[in-house]
């Protein structure tokens, strides 16, 4: 992934489910970066995304001109990744990159994939690691399915 960006970039961490993915992920650059976050809603309390996306708290800094990773914690239906893909451009960013730390694929409802993945997941809820449900399970070590 570093291999993309020849010159420091901006790592735009999506709140609250990217932040433990985000933490980890920023030790392993060699290059210099910078981190700000976005919080932004589409599932609510449900266990299903609502399709569309609310932006809760935007960036805190201007981004014309710089390039961007955007990291998420999971790719589900897609309309999330790419409405704020979309405002990330719209806000002039250089580059746009995206990564999230898991794919759900048989879920898309528009058509985004990620440029990077680190694991493709089966469809059910997930929870740990920074991912939750109505806001808990966020502090469990590992990942682990709802039933």
């Amino acid at each position: 992934m570093q291999e993309c960006f020849s010159e420091p970039f901006l790592v735009v961490s999506l709140l609250k489910g990217a932040f433990v993915f985000t933490a980890d992920l920023i030790r392993n650059f060699t290059l210099p970066v910078q981190v700000d976050f976005m919080w932004v809603s589409s599932y609510g309390s449900s266990q299903e995304s609502q399709g569309h996306v609310k932006v809760v708290k935007d960036l805190d800094r201007d981004i014309d001109g710089l390039r961007v990773l955007l990291v998420d914690d999971i790719l589900d239906t897609g309309h999330t990744l790419m409405e704020v893909y979309r405002l990330l451009n719209l806000k002039g960013a250089k580059d746009v990159k995206t990564c999230v730390l898991l794919d759900k694929k048989e879920r898309r409802k528009v058509a985004f994939e990620a440029d990077f993945v680190g694991f493709q997941v089966p469809n059910l809820f997930l929870v740990g690691y920074g991912l939750d449900w109505d806001e808990e399970g966020r502090n469990l070590r590992g990942i682990y399915a709802v039933m």
